[in-house]
């Protein structure tokens, strides 16, 4: 049994379609899946979205990858975007998303996944396909979407003064990482998403200027 659904796939993340195809010869094959759930040889990670177990499994799953699969459209952001690109020191637990459905949260035996909704005419700007390792791709927001939408969702609308406090001191946010930055990029996203981020690009240009004398 585990050859035959290695042989069919190289990663741990697999769907209901897949588990169907290969046991496409049992009489019975939703029992067998409910069965291997049972015996912890496929965990369930919501409906229809499954990781081979303990005993089938071959190399670490991907929180990234499930966190695309879960609930979509959606993209990877906030706090773990920024976390992921080490702008910020803390690690993240929950999969922090944006989608351009309802919000949601997805509470699974490998973690939890969070999604926030966003307007479709701001959604799709700004994302990036990246190849996590040899067998993943996912898509997350970009290190300067990723710091507009969390502006935009947790402080919306903030002075010069309070969005230099939330940056620095409350994500703790090292002024050296703003070299990584885009700032034409920035400046789009800042355009597109409007009042309510309004000044980041200006304020990133301020620190900069400060690491640079």
């Amino acid at each position: 049994m585990q050859s035959l659904f290695r042989k069919q796939s190289f990663i741990e993340e697999i769907d209901y379609n897949f588990l169907m195809n290969i046991l496409k010869t049992y009489h019975f094959p939703r029992n067998k899946i409910k069965s291997m759930i049972e015996k912890k040889e496929i965990i369930k990670i919501k409906k229809g979205i499954y990781i081979f177990g303990e005993n089938l499994s071959l190399e670490p799953y991907s929180l990234e990858t499930l966190a695309n699969l879960i609930y979509g459209p959606s993209y990877i952001s906030l706090e773990y975007a920024l976390s992921f690109y080490g702008m910020i020191p803390e690690k993240v637990n929950t999969i922090t998303s944006v989608t351009n459905k309802r919000n949601k949260l997805f509470k699974t035996e490998v973690g939890n996944f969070s999604y926030r909704y966003i307007n479709s005419k701001i959604y799709s700007q700004g994302i990036t396909l990246i190849k996590i390792d040899e067998n993943h791709q996912v898509l997350i927001a970009s290190r300067e979407k990723a710091l507009i939408d969390i502006l935009y969702f947790n402080k919306k609308n903030m002075n010069e003064n309070e969005m230099r406090e939330y940056i620095l001191q409350n994500l703790r946010i090292d002024p050296s990482e703003f070299l990584k930055l885009n700032l034409e990029n920035l400046k789009k996203l800042e355009d597109i998403y409007g009042k309510y981020v309004f000044g980041i690009t200006k304020f990133i240009e301020e620190e900069l200027e400060l690491i640079n004398e």
